[in-house]
């Protein structure tokens, strides 16, 4: 069936799209056909602003020439050279460009994946090899936070807290578990239950799901508990690195000690390759270096010559954007866009989140908005011209940083439309 057959009928063609009901699979308003800047276009001829980012990855917009360039030049000059039992050039020096970028003092290795969920599950992976290089084969536990999302692979789905069919789908849970965020008293508890048995505990410094930043206090007493309990601390930032939140290129940067494995995703291509990268501290690195212990993992698609150029690329890129300073300044005119839909807006009851990584809250006279009313409401916006995504009663606004006023100004105006459409609609 070709899909010229089945535009806009809602009659699914041979495209299987994530997360999306069949109903919803074969409608040409939800094929984009082309991108650029800050705008995609559909298959139904209409044009949206992106609120969102893609998938809060294009960081710098979309259809950014270098970095188109740069993976032209590597797909021309090295195909596919792997990572896979050799090495290859440019996986070499995006390494030396992350360990630079994170931090030289703290930092020494970089491991290469092709997802955030895939570089979640290495970090599960080295922290317990890491404890068995200790002598501790105890430590297999790993702890996330509720609401927390770190993708849907098994390992990664397992430490991922949203119900998504985790029990259907037979993901194992026995050796992971989740506390709340912002408890110093929950960890604390749950550390002292099982009794030197964890391994890793695994956080966003701002939850991607609902925009819930990690207060100073709670990274405190993460840290101070790291030093008590032997654990390793690991900084998922595949939502809030590249300067996403502003104060720096990745959020961890500013807690007072730094993490011992950092997560990028998402923005490390600017969205353009499947890639993901683990930056590993000197003190994890050198455990494996001394034991000449090989870590058990690999990937057909990681670390490849042309994930290496993207990479190498949108770091230059973000250097020559001073991405940090277009963060805090884009972010600083949101604070006041987002108190302008409070106070304006009805069913919007607040915000939540950091930099350009934010939520607006949403409730009615029954309380916060269901699911489905949000997924109506996020509708509502694209059919005023923007895009938005869905969170636990609220709707997420990450916008590129390459957002001028007037392009703030059109998504908020754009998400009042919708939310007139919304109300209009009950």
């Amino acid at each position: 069936m070709s899909t010229e057959e089945t535009p806009g009928t809602g009659t699914p063609g041979p495209l299987w799209p994530a997360m999306l009901p069949p109903r919803r699979q074969g409608d040409d308003s939800l094929c984009a056909i082309s991108a650029k800047g800050i705008r995609v276009r559909f298959a139904d001829g209409h044009e949206r602003l992106d609120g969102s980012s893609g998938l809060w990855n294009a960081n710098l917009g979309y259809g950014n020439s270098a970095i188109a360039e740069a993976v032209s030049e590597a797909l021309t000059t090295a195909s596919y050279l792997s990572s896979w039992s050799f090495e290859n050039s440019y996986t070499r020096q995006a390494a030396a460009a992350l360990v630079e970028l994170v931090g030289p003092q703290q930092f020494s290795r970089v491991i290469f994946s092709t997802s955030g969920g895939a570089a979640n599950e290495v970090c599960m992976k080295i922290a317990r090899h890491f404890h068995v290089l200790r002598n501790e084969p105890e430590r297999k536990i790993i702890l996330g936070l509720r609401d927390g999302f770190h993708g849907l692979t098994y390992g990664a789905f397992a430490l991922t807290d949203a119900q998504l069919g985790q029990r259907m789908y037979g993901v194992d849970r026995r050796f992971v578990g989740h506390v709340a965020a912002n408890d110093p008293a929950a960890i604390s508890d749950a550390l002292a239950k099982l009794r030197g048995r964890v391994s890793a505990i695994v956080v966003e410094p701002v939850l991607g799901t609902g925009a819930i930043p990690l207060s100073d206090e709670y990274v405190a007493e993460l840290l101070r508990l790291r030093k008590e309990h032997g654990f390793l601390l690991v900084a998922d930032e595949i939502t809030t690195g590249f300067a996403r939140i502003g104060n720096a290129m990745f959020e961890s940067q500013g807690w007072p000690e730094a993490p011992d494995l950092v997560i990028t995703s998402k923005a490390l291509t600017n969205g353009t390759m499947a890639a993901s990268a683990i930056v590993v501290s000197r003190a994890v690195a050198q455990k494996f270096h001394d034991f000449d212990t090989v870590l058990g993992h690999a990937e057909t698609q990681s670390g490849t010559a042309v994930a290496g150029a993207a990479i190498i690329a949108t770091i230059a890129e973000h250097q020559r954007y001073d991405s940090i300073l277009l963060s805090s300044n884009l972010a600083k005119r949101i604070d006041v866009v987002l108190a302008e839909l409070v106070e304006r807006e009805p069913l919007v009851v607040g915000a939540t989140g950091r930099g350009c990584l934010r939520a607006l809250q949403l409730a009615n006279a029954q309380g916060p908005l269901e699911r489905a009313d949000v997924d109506r409401l996020v509708a509502a916006i694209r059919a005023a011209g923007a895009l938005v995504h869905p969170g636990p009663s609220c709707i997420q606004l990450v916008p590129a940083l390459i957002y001028s006023d007037d392009d703030l100004a059109e998504l908020a105006d754009r998400v009042s439309a919708g939310l007139t459409l919304f109300a209009n609609e009950r």
